[in-house]
């Protein structure tokens, strides 16, 4: 496994403070994606199953059709879908190619079932989120 997608998953909150171990199985688990320019990775309303980190590239966040915020190397979407299988929140478009890694509710359950770190920490991101867009 490439060592800076082990780098790249601690700099992801989710993630952060877990060991390399657990770092790698996760690493391990995710798929590399490609988005071009353009593309809509995650759309608002529809529902989504992936959650991915970029590891190249820019994307556009918007709630309503308004922008909210941009997304960049190190930052995430999608974790809502690794749990529920509920309807996206934003619509997530690429602004430019971008490199990401990818992972499944199905591949990811069995990682926060036997890790109770990483479930705390996904709780916290979402309560977070949440907080953030009321």
């Amino acid at each position: 496994m490439d060592e800076n997608r082990i780098e790249l998953l601690k700099r992801v909150p989710l993630f952060a403070g877990l060991d390399a171990r657990d770092l790698r199985d996760i690493a391990n688990t995710m798929k590399e994606r490609r988005f071009s320019s353009g593309d809509v990775i995650a759309e608002e309303g529809q529902t989504g199953v992936g959650f991915f980190v970029i590891e190249q590239g820019e994307a556009r966040v918007e709630v309503d059709g308004e922008e909210v915020r941009r997304l960049g190397a190190g930052d995430y979407l999608g974790e809502i879908a690794l749990i529920a299988e509920a309807p996206r929140t934003a619509t997530v478009t690429a602004e430019t190619d971008i490199l990401a890694l990818g992972l499944t509710s199905w591949e990811f359950r069995p990682i926060v079932e036997t890790n109770a770190s990483i479930a705390w920490k996904l709780l916290e991101t979402l309560a977070r989120r949440t907080a953030e867009q009321h």
